[in-house]
């Protein structure tokens, strides 16, 4: 089985909140709302990828040295097996913009289990719930 590297982020506001981005139509797991990032493509670090991903997707920009890992999430789906780190990032320069079709919303750590996810994401939860 394949394993797929995705690095992504949790992005905290100044009021403690988390970005999640939906996942538009069209796309593996519509619907669900995740935390931002993508595939770390050949040569990349986690971290470069997270910087590039953010721009292409958010429209922000951030730095290395604002990526603090926080946890990974690992989890095997029928056809790949997924490693992702988990990185908190408090500070960036922009406003997310939703570039890709996705809807944005910011949400407080204790609200997340409203919001539907893919199963990888649903153990990261409670890590952030404590850490925050």
């Amino acid at each position: 089985m394949k394993t797929l590297l995705v690095s992504a982020v949790a992005l905290i506001d100044t009021d403690g909140r988390i970005l999640l981005a939906q996942r538009p139509e069209g796309k593996s797991l519509a619907g669900l709302w995740e935390f931002p990032g993508g595939k770390v493509e050949q040569g990349e670090t986690p971290e470069i990828a997270l910087i590039r991903e953010l721009q292409e997707e958010l429209g922000i920009n951030t730095w290395t040295s604002c990526l603090a890992p926080l946890t990974f999430a690992s989890h095997s789906y029928d056809d790949f097996h997924l490693l992702m780190p988990l990185f908190a990032c408090r500070r960036w320069e922009g406003t997310p913009q939703p570039r890709e079709g996705q809807v944005l919303k910011w949400v407080h750590a204790h609200d997340l289990r409203d919001y539907p996810m893919p199963p990888a994401d649903i153990p990261l939860i409670p890590i952030l719930r404590d850490w925050l």
